[in-house]
């Protein structure tokens, strides 16, 4: 499966960071992780940590997947809203699943400080803005529920946005405290270089053509006929899982991006901020530290990647004017555009644990807008499950739910 499309920004600006080796022998180890972007090698970072034989393999290079097109906001808020996944999962559930991924923001910085990373991760607010007057009624209510939870929010009005952000059009918005932007891309890479030096192998180019699963363990053999024998596998590899997970269990969709050139004179008053709207699909975008704008959204049904492809520069057209909505001021002239695919499940949650099918296996499927979140939470879910320890939040993170 194709993830991505034309020149994802992360991609073109950092270029080739690291190159691995294709596997050329026959190998045991305790840990196999598979998938090579942000959410293997924070796993896989979590497992060295803890003194894990571990080995990364990829088939593609590292983190030239869904890990280079991602826009690398960093925020709590899941796509369902905390008063409707409430209702479907109670308040206990919802209320520890928005908390973690709080929690997680803080979390990432303390990774990107550990590995020494230069991904420029940065703390900021977030902005979640009615794009339509009839969200207003909900949009409050969520605020309403978020205030009940004790999370930092505070409610803008129209006239309060535009003054602090320049934004017009909109109906007003929560503002919450916490919220954060990195470049998971070279983040990724600084994670895996990181943990190579501390015994992790990486093994990119490197494809499974056959996997044996048992209760002992996993032996997988790669198209070139070498074989890695684990104890455990770990699944990280996003919505290329649909291609082994027969079952449905995710809503495919593609997702369009697009940044504008650099300005010398930058947007400080967005430079601390994350914005996203109410609308369906919904809106979202960043500043960038080289001062551009990062705008996506323009979401829509995954059919396949040459459809996807097909879309990109009507959906780039389409974002440049949705962006002239809100900041007309602001002369877009499209520097970068990309599409890619992205999951979406029935209650915004992501799916880490075991699954029914695959003895010896754990998934760690951060699905959604915040998947990289999700993958910080599932370092700690990992963690617990190697150590036959059941995590709070495995009930509400697991298949079949």
């Amino acid at each position: 499966m194709k993830l991505k499309t034309s020149e994802p920004f992360w991609l073109v600006k950092n270029g080739i960071l690291e190159s691995y080796p294709s596997l050329r022998e026959n190998i045991e180890t305790e840990i196999l992780i598979v998938g090579g972007g942000i959410t293997g090698s924070l796993i896989a970072h979590q497992c060295i940590k803890e003194g894990y034989i571990t080995v990364l393999i990829d088939k593609r290079e590292v983190c030239n997947g869904s890990t280079s097109a991602t826009t690398s906001m960093l925020q709590y808020e899941i796509d369902v809203p905390l008063y409707e996944l409430t209702g479907m999962i109670g308040n206990d559930g919802a209320e520890k699943s928005y908390w973690a991924c709080f929690d997680s923001i803080d979390d990432l910085q303390k990774v990107h400080q550990e590995v020494k990373s230069e991904a420029g991760f940065k703390k900021k607010k977030s902005l979640y803005f009615a794009a339509l007057k009839k969200d207003v009624s909900w949009l409050k209510k969520e605020f309403e529920a978020r205030k009940a939870a004790k999370f930092p929010v505070k409610w803008l009005e129209a006239d309060e946005i535009e003054k602090h952000y320049q934004l017009k059009n909109t109906y007003g918005g929560i503002l919450s405290d916490q919220g954060g932007s990195i470049d998971a891309f070279r983040l990724a890479h600084d994670i895996l270089r990181f943990n190579h030096k501390k015994g992790l192998q990486i093994f990119d180019k490197t494809e499974i053509t056959k996997t044996e699963y048992s209760k002992t363990g996993v032996k997988i053999t790669t198209e070139y006929g070498n074989f890695i024998k684990a104890k455990k596998i770990i699944y990280c590899n996003g919505f290329e899982s649909t291609e082994i997970i027969k079952e449905k269990f995710v809503d495919l969709l593609s997702t369009y991006a697009i940044v504008s050139e650099s300005s010398e004179e930058g947007m400080p008053h967005l430079e601390n901020i994350l914005i996203w709207n109410t609308a369906e699909p919904y809106l979202y975008m960043r500043t960038t530290d080289d001062n551009r704008i990062l705008i996506g959204g323009e979401d829509e049904d995954f059919v396949d990647a040459r459809k996807r492809d097909a879309l990109l520069e009507k959906k780039a057209k389409k974002l440049q004017k949705t962006l002239g909505k809100y900041i007309p001021d602001y002369d877009m002239r499209i520097d970068f555009s990309w599409g890619g695919t992205f999951g979406e499940t029935k209650d915004g949650l992501p799916y880490i644990g075991e699954h029914p099918d695959f003895p010896g296996a754990y998934f760690v499927l951060g699905f959604g807008g915040n998947g990289i979140t999700f993958s910080v939470i599932g370092m700690e879910m990992v963690s617990d499950f190697l150590k036959n320890r059941k995590h709070e939040l495995s009930e509400y993170f697991k298949f079949r739910r």
